[in-house]
């Protein structure tokens, strides 16, 4: 029997929130920029920034590690300022079997 729940974060940031989907759509590359001691590296794949079924992968630093993941762009709700991604490859995989990321943004 495998166990199922969701991890739910929320962060309050100092711009609108059709700011920080904007950056997760289509600039996402600047979240490197934002954070270079946690973000090391982050790459195209297939498709386009922004666009369902694009894949990207980056290298980021957890508990002084360097890990990998690889995700593929599932769904993206303009309304919502909601985009979910699906973890195809990568470090979280060896510590669940199926993880999937969802950010929304209000007002």
């Amino acid at each position: 029997m495998g166990l199922k729940g969701k991890l739910i974060a929320s962060m309050e940031v100092r711009c609108g929130g059709h700011s920080v989907h904007d950056m997760f759509r289509t600039n996402i590359y600047h979240i490197r920029n934002i954070s270079p001691k946690l973000i090391n590296h982050f790459e195209i794949h297939e498709g386009e920034v922004g666009k369902i079924g694009a894949v990207l992968s980056w290298k980021y630093i957890d508990d002084g590690k360097e890990k990998f993941l690889k995700e593929e762009i599932k769904n993206i709700d303009p309304k919502k300022k909601s985009i979910t991604w699906e973890v195809i490859e990568g470090d979280v995989l060896e510590l669940y079997n199926f993880f999937t990321i969802i950010t929304s943004s209000e007002y």
